[in-house]
C-alpha cells in the first residue's frame, strides 16, 4: 500500500502545481464578486440610513463599518 501511495505522489504534486495558476485566477474573479456585491448592499445601506434622517458624518461611519468586514483579502489576513 505504501509503494501505491509514494507513486501517486509525484502526480499528485504535479496536479497541484498545474491547478495553482487557475485557482488563483478564480479565487479572484469571486473576490471581485464578492466585493461588487457587497458594495451595492453598501449603497442600499447607505440610502436607507438617509431615508431614516441621519446626518452624513454617522451615516459615513456606519456604512465603513458595514463595508470593512466585506474585504476577502482582509479576511483571508484575518485567517492566518
Amino acid at each position: 500500500m505504501k509503494e501505491k501511495t509514494e507513486r501517486n505522489l509525484p502526480k499528485f504534486v504535479g496536479f497541484i502545481i498545474l491547478m495553482i495558476p487557475s485557482l488563483f485566477f478564480r479565487f479572484g474573479i469571486e473576490a471581485f464578486r464578492f466585493k461588487s456585491k457587497a458594495y451595492k448592499a453598501g449603497r442600499i445601506f447607505k440610502n436607507e440610513l438617509q431615508r431614516q434622517g441621519l446626518d452624513t458624518t454617522t451615516i459615513q461611519q456606519l456604512t465603513d463599518s458595514y463595508l470593512e468586514g466585506s474585504d476577502p483579502f482582509r479576511l483571508l489576513r484575518a485567517l492566518r
